[in-house]
């Protein structure tokens, strides 16, 4: 891959492109924006935490108009310099600067986890929805991300979510229509996770754990994660890695 030139530093949390040992985090992302895609088209759609803003600079490709929102002044500079085609504002993202009724998409991916305020998120996304828009999220799913604890393992996230308490979350700040689907590993990732004991995640968790050097068979197996690895759907949704809900302001 690409050597990350111009892309913001990793920070553990925040993935990037064009990072080779990032890969496999990148991916898992990539696939999700990829699968929402059409969702977008021809949509004035808001993305609440853009991240390093590849996402919604794709999504850009397809929608009317992409206004991408995030909190971290580095974040909103890069977007800004990086993806012209993409409308950048800082904000806190429980109390949005978006007239009621004024997007037609909200897409918040791998955020929701990350705040204090989860309810006072979700009723302001369906405050700036119009009647009958969609939103578009995902978050690690709790089971599989924290398996066994009511408080998640990672430090930067303040309360993961199962697919039903999701859905709840969604459900009772006044969306309709409440899908929830599960993002899992192909055959080809599973095949990766045999290879590296058990789990290729467990593998690179190790590498950077121990700050020991990448083995050269793992970093060319991340290397050559694809987005067409992993498989997005409604069965099984608990033993998923991910989860991510649709939903439509009534």
């Amino acid at each position: 891959m690409p050597g990350g030139e111009g892309c913001l530093p990793l920070t553990g949390e925040r993935t990037v492109p064009g990072v080779s040992h990032e890969n496999y985090w990148f991916r898992r992302h990539e696939v999700v924006y990829e699968a929402l895609r059409e969702r977008c088209r021809g949509a004035v759609v808001l993305e609440a935490g853009c991240g390093e803003g590849y996402g919604a600079d794709l999504l850009a490709g397809v929608a009317r108009r992409v206004v991408a929102l995030d909190y971290d002044s580095l974040t909103t500079a890069h977007v800004t310099h990086r993806y012209p085609r993409v409308d950048v504002a800082r904000t806190n993202l429980v109390a949005l600067p978006v007239r009621d009724g004024a997007v037609d998409v909200v897409v918040s991916l791998q955020v929701v986890e990350h705040l204090w305020e989860q309810e006072r998120f979700l009723r302001e996304c369906r405050r700036v929805l119009r009647p009958g828009g969609a939103l578009l999220l995902s978050t690690p799913n709790r089971i599989t991300f924290s398996p066994g604890r009511d408080t998640p393992l990672n430090p930067f996230h303040t309360r993961e979510l199962s697919g039903a308490e999701l859905a709840g979350l969604v459900g009772d700040a006044g969306f309709t229509g409440v899908e929830v689907q599960g993002l899992h590993h192909g055959p080809r990732l599973r095949a990766l996770d045999a290879r590296h004991g058990g789990s290729v995640v467990d593998a690179q968790v190790a590498v950077v754990v121990d700050g020991n050097p990448w083995p050269d068979a793992l970093l060319a197996d991340v290397g050559s994660v694809t987005t067409d690895d992993f498989l997005l759907h409604g069965d099984d949704v608990d033993a998923s890695l991910d989860l991510l809900v649709l939903a439509t302001r009534g």
